[in-house]
């Protein structure tokens, strides 16, 4: 089933609906062709669950005491940034790019909906597993590895939709300048290895050298990633959860501003 077919079949732009029902029949597409694609939903589904134990195993012979984590405080927050970056971000980057390339975007133009419904409706099932895949990360790891109940639970939500929000509108942004779905999967990588690397995922700030930790602070899902382990130590400042905030939505806000200039609609010739 194409993507084409699986957007007609919903009846999208037949006739005067409001903006949430048109966002809502766009994404039970996009989620029927999620689920029929293997290779997406083995990356968005699985991956985030298996590569935290690779980071435990990486970190086993660490004394974390040293920097005030524990092994808790450590996979939580890496889970949260492999679901981060496998559901959403490189799952809608592809989405993107597929859909444009199969002439979904420029028909769904043609009807109602507006640029912003259509990209806000494809990312929906993606954001939707994130979400709840994140939560299921955080309720198993609290289990798993005797976490107590966050001292400053506002800031892994507060986390969370920050790093949800920054990762779909960074999706968007790389599959503007990606012309197939192969490419795509390179176009990705940059982001995804510099956030595995810097962004507090595999390797805590905590851990590195002060002025390196410095500049990877500004790395887009560095903020994300430093409220919800925040969240747990409870040895986040105002000053600091502040920061990290603000550096988010400037990532976001930088983000949907090039979208909206060089978000491309039709295929790449």
């Amino acid at each position: 089933m194409s993507g084409t077919s699986g957007v007609a079949r919903t009846g999208i732009g037949t006739g005067r609906t409001t903006p949430a029902e048109r966002m809502r029949a766009l994404a039970r597409a996009e989620a029927t062709l999620f689920l029929r694609n293997k290779g997406t939903l083995v990356a968005a589904l699985f991956v985030p669950l298996v590569l935290p134990f690779s980071v435990r195993s990486a970190m086993s012979d660490t004394d974390l005491t040293d920097v005030g984590l524990n092994i808790g405080t450590l996979i939580l927050p890496a889970s949260v940034g492999f679901s981060l970056l496998f559901a959403v971000y490189a799952a809608l980057v592809g989405v993107f790019v597929a859909r444009r390339e199969e002439l979904v975007l420029k028909r769904l133009r043609t009807g109602e909906l507006r640029d912003v419904e259509i990209l806000t409706g494809s990312a929906l099932p993606a954001v939707a597993t994130g979400l709840v895949q994140c939560l299921l990360l955080a309720v198993g790891c609290t289990v798993l590895l005797d976490l107590d109940a966050p001292p400053a639970p506002q800031l892994a939500v507060i986390g969370l939709l920050l790093g949800l929000l920054t990762a779909v509108a960074l999706a968007a942004l790389t599959a503007s300048f990606s012309r197939t779905t192969e490419s795509a999967q390179v176009t990705s990588l940059p982001l995804m290895l510099l956030s595995f690397i810097g962004s507090g995922i595999t390797v805590p700030l905590e851990m590195l050298p002060d002025r390196l930790a410095s500049f990877c602070e500004f790395l887009p899902l560095t903020p994300a990633i430093t409220l919800v382990r925040g969240a747990w130590t409870g040895d986040l400042s105002a000053y600091e959860a502040l920061g990290a905030v603000l550096t988010g939505l400037a990532w976001t806000v930088l983000s949907v501003f090039a979208v909206r200039r060089w978000f491309r609609w039709e295929p790449r010739r």
